[in-house]
């Protein structure tokens, strides 16, 4: 089923709705990031699907061809470079593929995989957002005319972020894997940044680095790990 000829039939791009007709499959474990997409979605007048793994999303596109794909590239079972590629030598290939990471080496890597254009986390500004899948949109699929903005930041629900440290904490409890480790540490970094926790934010990135440098993690952890249950106990607001 190809939800872009479905939709576009009968939905047009406007001034104040320019990605109507749109259908946007956003690739995202963090729930905090994934509700920031789906205001900024809300308020382009794009539709939004959610995959928070490759495995989902691959499942996803088997049924689905969404207009566009934004891919973290952090995921829990791989790197979303790996699906970016996949899906700029796909025939048909989706307009436009994103890439998004708050990692400042992120953007070479997602356009090295394929991709169109590049989100950088924290992603709040309507503009922003609207510009840069616009931007990669061929001709004929571009709205005419100006675009009217209202760019008020967009502020995702701190339930979310609940979530997230929910979901951090079950990861932390495989903490003797590597792997886990590696993940739940670059998770925590990313969706601290997205949410302004700068205590948090820098904590995970405490460990981060005591992990590259080869040096004992054990005190980084237990206070990455004592943060995460703050903020599930709601004894620090964001």
């Amino acid at each position: 089923m190809d939800d872009n000829a479905h939709l576009a039939a009968h939905l047009r791009p406007t001034a104040t709705r320019p990605l109507l007709g749109l259908t946007i499959l956003v690739v995202e474990d963090s729930r905090y990031a994934c509700d920031a997409m789906r205001l900024l979605c809300l308020r382009s007048g794009a539709r939004i699907r959610r995959a928070d793994c490759l495995k989902s999303a691959r499942r996803h596109l088997q049924v689905y061809r969404p207009s566009v794909v934004i891919v973290d590239l952090g995921l829990p079972d791989g790197s979303g470079a790996e699906l970016i590629s996949e899906l700029s030598v796909a025939c048909p290939r989706v307009d436009v593929i994103l890439g998004t990471s708050g990692d400042s080496f992120s953007e070479e890597i997602t356009l090295a995989a394929g991709a169109d254009g590049f989100l950088a986390k924290p992603i709040t500004s309507i503009n922003y957002f609207q510009k840069t899948i616009l931007g990669a949109l061929p001709p004929e699929r571009q709205p005419s005319g100006p675009r009217l903005v209202s760019d008020d930041p967009i502020r995702p629900d701190p339930v979310a972020y609940r979530d997230d440290m929910a979901h951090a904490a079950d990861v932390l409890d495989d903490r003797e894997s590597e792997r886990s480790l590696s993940y739940v540490t670059q998770f925590l970094t990313g969706v601290a940044r997205s949410a302004g926790d700068g205590v948090l934010q820098k904590a995970a990135e405490d460990l981060a680095e005591a992990r590259r440098a080869g040096k004992p993690t054990h005190s980084d952890l237990a206070r990455v790990a004592a943060l995460v249950q703050d903020r599930l106990t709601d004894r620090v607001a964001i």
